[in-house]
């Protein structure tokens, strides 16, 4: 019994707190609404409890995504044609197969010496065409 004495206590001292006629129950604060009304569209009517803030926009942005929506940032990055994306793709692809010229896998060896050997073959080309 010692120990609920404390609790109750506690328990009454906001009762105290409120005086004598006065409830600890405040009325909640009104509602507050914004809307977007397009056109000629009415506002609707407020309640008693309520508070309705429109806010008109003209009717050809009825359907429209808003405009901070709209607005998007062009990327840094220069374009990239698909084809290049793809050569990227196939040779990160292929590190460590057969004829990849990787360290990894089991065949990545391979493929050196054929880079190699296609290298010179152009160097080749590209100086008889330049003679």
């Amino acid at each position: 019994m010692k120990a609920l004495f404390p609790i109750a206590l506690l328990l009454a001292a906001p009762l105290a707190a409120a005086g004598p006629g006065e409830s600890l129950a405040e009325a909640p604060p009104p509602r507050i609404n914004t809307l977007v009304v397009y056109g000629e569209d009415p506002c609707p009517r407020s309640k008693d409890d309520e508070i309705i803030v429109c806010a008109r926009q003209p009717e050809s942005d009825r359907y429209r995504i808003p405009k901070q929506l709209r607005k998007h940032k062009k990327s840094d990055e220069p374009a990239v044609s698909w084809t290049e994306r793809t050569r990227t793709l196939d040779m990160v692809s292929q590190k460590g197969l057969p004829n990849s010229c990787s360290p990894h896998g089991t065949g990545g060896q391979t493929g050196c010496m054929r880079q190699f050997l296609e290298a010179a073959r152009r160097e080749r080309e590209a100086m008889k065409a330049g003679q």
